[in-house]
């Protein structure tokens, strides 16, 4: 089978289940940004950091894989009865995740800037990303076109993200890097 099938060559994509769509739909606009923050865990994952956060991140991979499923898929199509379904644990998975790791640091008393490790710089790559595709996944949402546990799994994650910056960075031995805003010039 070849990669290349010329069928996207006037602008559209075949959504899983059928049907055609233009490539700049709403729909196809937000598994593309789960796809590219998947494709940013994987990344991140290059670094080879922490185990425990390897693993975690693998796992958020194949999550996200379903994430992207469920947003290529529309939900009154014959085909989305074989998507995965999200789980609510998930979220709660991660919250879980997120009170253990902030366990280990120590309280933020400032903003942070994105930086220190070349691991933690990609988390928090990954958080804008997973931020983005949250707001590309909104809409719909208010149209009624995908579940909540879409949206709440990338606010959850995007949380996790940067927890998991501050993580690799502490196990590390890198301090955050601080905002110290400028004083306002007379």
């Amino acid at each position: 089978m070849k990669i290349y099938t010329k069928s996207g060559d006037a602008g559209e994509t075949g959504l899983f289940g059928g049907g055609r769509v233009a490539k700049d739909d709403v729909r196809v606009d937000a598994y593309g940004e789960v796809d590219e923050l998947n494709a940013t865990l994987g990344l991140v994952r290059s670094f080879e950091g922490p185990t425990d956060v390897d693993a975690l991140l693998h796992r958020l991979q194949d999550q996200l894989f379903t994430v992207g499923a469920v947003l290529a898929t529309p939900e009154d199509t014959k085909a989305s009865a074989h998507i995965p379904e999200l789980k609510a644990e998930w979220a709660e998975d991660m919250e879980r995740a997120i009170d253990g790791f902030e366990a280990e640091l120590s309280p933020m008393t400032h903003f942070i800037l994105p930086g220190g490790t070349q691991a933690a710089s990609a988390l928090h790559l990954a958080r804008t990303v997973c931020r983005r595709a949250e707001r590309r996944t909104v809409p719909l949402l208010r149209e009624g076109k995908i579940p909540k546990a879409v949206v709440v799994y990338l606010n959850r994650l995007s949380d996790l993200l940067f927890v998991l910056a501050r993580v690799v960075n502490h196990r590390a031995g890198v301090e955050d890097v601080k905002w110290i805003p400028a004083k306002p010039s007379r």
